[in-house]
């Protein structure tokens, strides 16, 4: 059976994140979205961890994957979390996320206990920072569980990642040492994509995945994996992760790298960015204020790549679909912005009728669509899944934009009557 996996996310204990993100609502928000696994998001701290142990039940039972106690829900949560890695290695501060995934609960405690033990405050944010190096939480892990596996985190971001031009590594050996045989994969992140990574020889072996990183419940999904699977156990999973199977790994779900937060290199102070090689021309300095520009991940890529994208071979690795969150693509179709009520409604609305948001996006064929929502917007989910849009790119974090639609077309939704939305 096809499921949609989203393995990292946020709990309302992790700085930046909704007041309102509990289970119930993770729940929620996966069933409008269409992701059947989620994350159960920061296991590492106590109160949550204490709430996962009284409200989730493994289901069926020795399958690494849990059920909520009060929903008859089929969403199911993978115990997974993120950790913050910050510390001095070759006299450079690294700062280094984690994403680490645990067959049950009780493995998840022994980590946290590792950690505890190690000194670590594991109270005062839902992601920890921790005052060591990936390697030892590594070791930890695998101390705490051998089936327990590791990704790093949003891997090219400038600041908090292995890749991260701020603060990372130029290899995963450089970072893990011996230990880098059992990081099977990575997390492309936001701002980079697979045919990217693809250009770092190091990566042929390594499975990319995809996740949301939410911090709300309406960001979950937003990148995600999509795997066929027999027996829907935690060990299978990890094992299509670590065996790489693109028979059972289907596709990722990616952004557009453009609308990261760091596709591009800029200073967001000055509303300035430009492409790697304008930044080069410029010798990586703002031109307005005269200070270092921030290095965005394709910079990081051209940097590290030893492929070029033009000898890359597609048919070595699993393939990806870029989407738009339809949030996204219904206020480009108003004009307006996504968190307005004509959107909310519109979305709420082609969510009745469809099932879920990932057959919108992926699944429907034209006629379908044009249904349930109106036959310009069903024409820009095409458009979306062709390719054929404008991007602009997001650098030092801000996000970028994508246009869908022309400006007629937007007017010509505007004008038309606001009750329209209910008819459909």
């Amino acid at each position: 059976m096809r499921q949609i996996i989203d393995f990292h996310i946020h709990s309302k204990y992790a700085r930046a994140t909704s007041k309102y993100f509990e289970l119930e609502e993770m729940v929620k928000w996966s069933e409008i979205k269409g992701v059947d696994i989620i994350s159960c998001a920061d296991f590492t701290h106590p109160t949550w961890y204490k709430n996962l142990q009284e409200n989730l039940v493994e289901d069926p039972s020795g399958s690494g994957l849990y059920k909520l106690k009060s929903s008859d829900s089929d969403v199911r949560f993978i115990i997974s979390t993120e950790v913050s890695c910050i510390y001095r290695q070759g006299d450079k501060t690294r700062r280094v996320h984690l994403c680490v995934l645990m067959p049950n609960l009780e493995a998840a405690g022994r980590f946290n206990q590792l950690l505890q033990d190690a000194g670590a405050k594991l109270a005062s944010d839902g992601r920890p920072i921790l005052g060591m190096s990936a390697k030892q939480v590594l070791q930890f892990m695998l101390e705490a569980d051998k089936d327990a596996m590791m990704i790093p985190a949003h891997a090219w971001t400038p600041w908090f990642a292995v890749f991260g031009s701020k603060s990372g590594f130029d290899s995963l050996e450089e970072c893990f040492e011996e230990l880098t045989p059992h990081i099977k994969a990575i997390e492309t992140g936001l701002s980079s994509d697979p045919p990217m990574n693809w250009q770092l020889k190091e990566l042929d072996n390594i499975t990319l995945v995809s996740n949301s990183d939410a911090h709300s419940g309406p960001q979950i999904g937003r990148e995600a994996n999509v795997m066929e699977l027999k027996q829907r156990t935690y060990y299978e999973i990890v094992d299509i992760i670590a065996k790489k199977d693109k028979k059972r790994f289907l596709y990722t779900i990616e952004f557009y790298p453009e609308e990261g937060m760091y596709h591009w290199d800029g200073h967001r102070d000055c509303g300035f960015f430009c492409s790697p090689e304008e930044s080069k021309k410029k010798k990586n300095i703002c031109p307005k204020c005269k200070k270092p520009l921030t290095l965005g991940v394709e910079t990081q890529v051209n940097k590290l790549a030893n492929i070029s994208k033009k000898d890359v071979d597609y048919s070595q690795h699993i393939p990806y679909k870029s989407i738009v969150p339809l949030p996204n693509i219904i206020a480009d179709y108003f004009g307006m912005g996504k968190s307005s009520k004509r959107v909310e409604n519109l979305f709420m609305s082609i969510i009745k009728s469809a099932g879920n948001e990932f057959r919108v996006l992926l699944d429907l064929e034209y006629e379908e669509l044009s249904k349930i929502m109106p036959e310009t917007l069903a024409k820009g989910i095409i458009r979306m899944r062709e390719n054929k849009i404008r991007l602009n790119p997001g650098y030092d974090g801000q996000y970028g934009t994508v246009e869908i639609f022309t400006e007629e077309e937007r007017k010509a939704a505007k004008s038309k009557n606001k009750n329209q939305t209910a008819l459909f």
